[in-house]
Order: C-alpha cells, then sequence, then structure tokens
C-alpha cells in the first residue's frame, strides 16, 4: 500500500473512530460535532464525511445527523478497542496518559492483525484482564 493511501485509511479509521466516541457521548452526532472534537475545518470534515458516505460507512439524515453502517461501526469499534488498549498498556508502563494516547493513535492503524492479537492477549495479561 501506498504512503499516501496509508494515510488516507489512517484518516478514515479516525473519522469512524470520532463518531463512535461522540455517539457514545451525544444524543445526535453532526459533522461539526466532529470538526470540533477533531479540531479540523468544516469543509475537511464535509469532504470526508462525503467519502465516508460513498463507502458505505456511514449514513447522514436529512437533518445532517451521521451514523454508522454496519460495516463502519464494525471499523470504528475494531479502532477504538486498538486505541484504548495500547493507552492503558502505555499508561501502564508509565507513559503520561495525553502522549500514551497520542503514541496509540498512531500505532493502532500500523500494527498487523496477528501481531496486536499476540499483544492484545499478553497486554490483557500484564493489566489482569484476561
Amino acid at each position: 500500500m501506498s504512503y499516501i493511501k496509508h494515510k488516507a485509511e489512517e484518516s478514515l479509521e479516525d473519522y469512524l473512530e470520532t463518531i463512535l466516541i461522540l455517539s457514545r457521548r451525544l444524543s445526535a452526532v453532526r459533522s461539526i460535532d466532529v470538526a470540533t472534537e477533531l479540531g479540523y475545518s468544516k469543509p475537511s470534515v464535509s469532504v470526508a464525511v462525503k467519502n465516508l458516505k460513498a463507502r458505505g460507512y456511514i449514513t447522514v439524515s436529512e437533518d445532517g445527523y451521521l451514523h454508522l453502517t454496519d460495516e463502519g461501526r464494525k471499523i470504528a469499534e475494531n479502532v477504538y478497542e486498538r486505541h484504548t488498549l495500547l493507552t492503558d498498556w502505555l499508561v501502564h508502563l508509565g507513559v503520561d496518559p495525553q502522549v500514551a494516547s497520542s503514541d496509540a493513535c498512531k500505532m493502532e492503524h500500523d500494527i498487523t492483525s496477528e501481531s496486536y492479537a499476540a499483544m492484545k492477549k499478553c497486554i490483557l495479561s500484564i493489566l489482569g484482564r484476561n
């Protein structure tokens, strides 16, 4: 996968994860909520929403509310799980929580499923969650 395509997939995953997180916090999620949460411009989020919708990962109601499709939710939950587990592990190792979250965000996109599964098993054991 080319670097540009990889970065585009990372961005897509970040948007889906953010919509998931916001949907757990808010009764309804709109593009402006995503822009505010990520610190992105409204036009940037508008383009991303259009792409997510075209790929079948979200639907947008007539009122502008964003909803994850089953496929979008599956991706978002996978990314969110990786993010939270890796963040918790780094914090357990003594990393500042903000740094841990930032680093986990980078790691969650690049690790293979095989390596993540092995790390998850080990991390859950270390954190006493197995």
